[in-house]
């Protein structure tokens, strides 16, 4: 006989409630999915950073029809953990939604406080920040670039590394010193290259893509969003050249640079 919780795992207006016990089920080391069951924190994880970039993919194109399944898929992921955090008793959903409602009534003193709500946001950002170093030195790390995650994008990481060293006082005063920085990057990684050393082009290499970053920081710049939007430009009018090939029965591989680059010179100039 099907029990309440088979009730609620087919009511289609069982809220969250529903995916819960769905996932809960999924779990179920007797009954439950094979998959579902084999899974853990680390192998969850890829499939959590996917979906978060899957949902910012559907915002980036204003694919909103896309947007409310992509959400759902992320939802999921955060419900999955969660199971196995109640599993082996290191949290539950409940704990979890409890540690973000009580955060952000603490973060938020000038809705939720005695706090003035009379302040920019970009003062509000500061108090934020400010909120958040006390709590990292009251969990014991005080260092300014504790709690940076270390899986989160490398562009995005970057900025983040630099914002908290930047709100220490270390930090360019102006951008055109970051210009002669990016120049200086260049110089040495053409210099490493002269020596054919792999780890040092390497290394040289990715110091460039920092101060890149710094530059893009001081200008206000995402540069996730910007590299996002290059990548973008650059499939679109790659994709133009293609087309325009097969209007001559060609394929790129049957072209030579200069056949490309002189369409790719047409597709920019809007020919």
């Amino acid at each position: 006989m099907p029990d309440d919780s088979d009730a609620l795992i087919h009511d289609p207006d069982g809220g969250l409630p529903r995916l819960l016990e769905i996932m809960r089920r999924l779990r179920d080391p007797d009954t439950g999915c094979p998959w579902d069951v084999e899974q853990d924190y680390a192998s969850i994880a890829p499939y959590t950073i996917e979906e978060a970039h899957e949902v910012a993919d559907a915002i980036a194109r204003e694919a909103w029809s896309e947007l409310e399944g992509e959400l759902g898929d992320l939802l999921l992921q955060v419900v999955f953990h969660a199971q196995m955090g109640s599993e082996d008793g290191r949290f539950s959903f409940d704990s979890v939604t409890r540690a973000i409602a009580d955060k952000m009534v603490a973060r938020h003193p000038h809705v939720f406080g005695d706090e003035s709500r009379d302040k920019s946001a970009e003062q509000q950002l500061k108090d934020w920040e400010t909120i958040k170093a006390a709590e990292r030195r009251g969990r014991g790390g005080g260092g300014a670039l504790d709690g940076v995650a270390i899986g989160l994008p490398a562009l995005m990481r970057a900025v983040k590394l630099q914002e908290r060293a930047a709100r220490v006082g270390f930090d360019w005063p102006s951008a055109d010193q970051v210009i002669d920085k990016i120049a200086e990057e260049c110089a040495e990684l053409a210099e490493a290259r002269t020596r054919r050393n792999r780890a040092e082009m390497t290394e040289e290499f990715g110091d460039l893509l920092f101060a890149v970053v710094n530059f893009a920081r001081h200008l206000r710049i995402d540069p996730e969003a910007a590299l996002r939007a290059a990548n973008a430009k650059f499939t679109r009018r790659f994709g133009e050249v293609e087309a325009r090939l097969a209007r001559r029965g060609k394929r790129p591989e049957e072209s030579d640079l200069a056949e490309m680059d002189a369409l790719w010179e047409e597709v920019k100039r809007g020919r």
